[in-house]
């Protein structure tokens, strides 16, 4: 079966996100992190909510995920480990409906997947009137599989995103120490 897998092709995302995701966990979209009000947001967790894949074992976010193939294994211990979290950590009122909410979370993840194995795929996440929307961007290497690098020749499918710049320099200088 087709899973999502976070991946790593620079390291912006340690300094992006409060906590990166480990390349290579499966991962959903966890929009179920954003239970508040998500105009409220600002600096890292603004960061994560625009565009964070949840990173199923770490709890931490990836900016990019690839499409790989799992075994029924794998799922069973990501939905096992996810549904523990929803259980311990963010309220589900019973093991067994925090399995039902991690396996819908897989499940829609799965349904990302309909594309080649290898295939990446990012995420622009935005609220609008109390809604969240999700848009979902492939990104995959021209004329057939080949190495992937960072800033290469990735063709990318999907709708056009918000006009928007970060400024990556100021996001580390925040997290770096005072000397």
């Amino acid at each position: 079966m087709k899973l999502l897998r976070t991946i790593r092709l620079d390291p912006s995302d340690t300094f992006i996100f409060e906590r990166a995701a480990e390349p290579g966990e499966l991962a959903v979209t966890g929009t179920f992190m954003f239970g508040g009000d998500p105009a409220a947001l600002e600096g890292k967790a603004r960061a994560a909510f625009r565009a964070g894949f949840l990173g199923v074992a770490s709890l931490g976010w990836s900016t990019l995920v690839q499409i790989v193939e799992a075994s029924d294994d794998a799922r069973l211990a990501a939905v096992d480990a996810l549904a523990k979290e929803l259980f311990a950590s963010f309220g589900a009122p019973s093991i067994e409906e925090a399995v039902a909410a991690a396996e819908e979370e897989f499940e829609f993840a799965s349904s990302l997947c309909n594309h080649p194995l290898d295939t990446l795929i990012a995420m622009h996440r935005s609220a609008d009137g109390g809604e969240i929307r999700e848009t979902f961007r492939t990104l995959r290497p021209k004329d057939g599989p080949k190495p992937l690098r960072a800033f290469a020749f990735l063709d990318v499918e999907g709708e056009e995103e918000p006009a928007e710049t970060v400024d990556l320099t100021a996001m580390a200088k925040k997290t770096d120490p005072p000397l």
